[in-house]
């Protein structure tokens, strides 16, 4: 059974995949065609000017930034194909199930309106900011972020933490303390999408590390979408490594967040996560808090702590070449990864063993 399943998944990283990183060529002359560009943003989110950041990236305007409609286009092909197969017999589940992936595909899909109004406003360089402005994301994402809470809490009725085997319920302080951690999350990606290939592997290797928890802990229909969304992912390094021939872009960062943020919710009804998610959310937490405490410090001491934030346009700014500091961060995850795992397989050993 556990090989029949393990047969699946791998069947769903390759049509992924390959459908994905077929299409590609043909979707960036599409886009290259539509003129759908990227343009610089004349103000940072605290309200200075981006000065530094246009000086850095001036290079990168007008490269296309809608690189997610075909993975979105993909994901949702495999998806209502999953669904026709379990009606006919095919397959015993579909990848929409309401116990595992309903919060998962919302998160993901749910993405689709914020992302045509930001990239449309920005191609049109609509707004002194050239998209929504970081208010309007902000409600969105609270917004959001309160409905993933209210799923796992009203519908999942999920109210407690586990601490090592024990489950410590702490009823309704566990919908705030979703909302929070899904809002730092949400954030922590979006900063961290700032270089060539940057956030693209710290991504795969993220998820790539809850694929495996999510696999050992039966989540198995989780385990199967995450395949089919880490495959159009890795598809996507070809067209995002310097210099990247098309972007993530804002919206569809905050999309990975909610996704991220669900998963370990999910794994977290059977398992203490918040101990592995340390490691495995370090890079993004310090890119995170390096731009937060930029924003404080221009805003209570009228100047800046760093010359430029989050953490690895300082490091672009001051020392390192785009490439490098890509390849020092994507080393350093891959390790964080690793350990997240290790200490993973640590605390469900005992279990295995009786």
């Amino acid at each position: 059974m556990e090989l029949q399943r393990l047969n699946y998944i791998i069947i769903i990283w390759i049509i992924s995949f390959f459908v994905t990183f077929i299409l590609y060529p043909f979707f960036i002359k599409l886009l290259y065609k539509f003129k759908a560009g990227k343009t610089l943003r004349d103000d940072a989110t605290s309200g200075w000017e981006a000065k530094i950041f246009n000086e850095l990236h001036k290079k990168k305007a007008w490269t296309p930034t809608m690189w997610a409609a075909l993975i979105l286009f993909v994901v949702a092909i495999i998806v209502l194909a999953s669904i026709v197969l379990n009606k006919i017999w095919y397959l015993k589940y579909s990848l929409f199930n309401q116990r595992e992936t309903y919060i998962l595909l919302f998160a993901f899909f749910s993405m689709w309106i914020l992302w045509l109004i930001d990239d449309f406003l920005n191609i049109k360089w609509v707004g002194k900011v050239k998209g929504l402005t970081a208010k309007m994301k902000l409600i969105w994402m609270f917004l959001f972020s309160a409905f993933i809470a209210y799923w796992f809490y009203y519908k999942l009725w999920v109210d407690y933490i586990i601490v090592w085997h024990d489950m410590i319920h702490i009823g309704l302080w566990y919908l705030l303390f979703m909302f929070v951690f899904t809002v730092f999350i949400v954030n922590a990606v979006n900063i961290t999408d700032g270089l060539d290939g940057l956030a693209w592997w710290i991504l795969v290797m993220i998820l790539g590390a809850l694929w495996v928890m999510t696999f050992f802990q039966h989540w198995y229909i989780a385990t199967w979408l995450l395949s089919l969304i880490t495959a159009s992912l890795v598809a996507f390094l070809r067209y995002n490594i310097n210099p990247a021939k098309v972007f993530m872009w804002d919206s569809w960062a905050l999309a990975f967040g909610w996704l991220i943020s669900s998963i370990v919710y999910l794994l977290a009804i059977k398992l203490w996560i918040w101990v592995i998610i340390i490691p495995l959310f370090l890079i993004i937490f310090i890119e995170l808090f390096s731009s937060f405490l930029q924003i404080f410090w221009k805003k209570f001491f009228k100047r800046k702590l760093f010359t430029i934030a989050p953490f690895h346009h300082n490091l672009e700014k001051k020392w390192y070449a785009e490439y490098t500091i890509v390849m020092k961060f994507w080393l350093i995850q891959g390790v964080l990864s690793l350990i997240s795992i290790l200490i993973f397989f640590y605390q469900i050993l005992p279990l295995v063993n009786k």
